[in-house]
């Protein structure tokens, strides 16, 4: 089913345009929380996706976290700067880069939960228990997850 056409798609109204605008003011009032923690929320997605285990390569991090490998090198640069992760070549396998976060990464890790959800649940207070799992229903399936 086509729910844009020519003559009703209207940018500013679009899906594209809402959940863009979202993300924007998502990431800068993440990005202003993480501040003392001296990391951005893009950081955030890449330690937690550590800590969790959902990645552990830069390869698996772009595919987790929807980010090109040309942007994830950089936050890996960055990241490795600030001593809070690792990289090593995987001796089955020299092409692979294995990530590990580091002591002061775990520790800065710790502490993202003390901050995240503030951020997110001052946005979703006005929705209900049933409106918020809706919400992440229809994101994943937005999402074709």
């Amino acid at each position: 089913m086509n729910h844009y056409s020519k003559e009703n798609f209207r940018p500013t109204q679009s899906i594209g345009f809402l959940i863009n605008k979202a993300r924007n003011i998502l990431t800068v009032e993440m990005d202003a929380a993480l501040k003392d923690l001296d990391i951005s929320s893009q950081q955030m997605g890449i330690l937690m996706s550590l800590t969790l285990g959902l990645a552990a390569t830069p390869f698996e991090l772009s595919k987790v976290l929807g980010i090109d490998t040309g942007l994830m090198t950089r936050m890996l640069d960055k990241l490795e700067a600030k001593e809070l992760l690792q990289r090593s070549r995987s001796l089955e396998d020299r092409r692979v880069v294995n990530l590990a976060l580091t002591k002061k990464g775990e520790e800065v890790t710790t502490q993202i939960p003390e901050v995240a959800p503030d951020v997110l649940n001052a946005h979703l207070k006005k929705f209900s228990k049933v409106e918020f799992e809706e919400l992440r229903r229809l994101l994943r399936k937005f999402l074709d997850e």
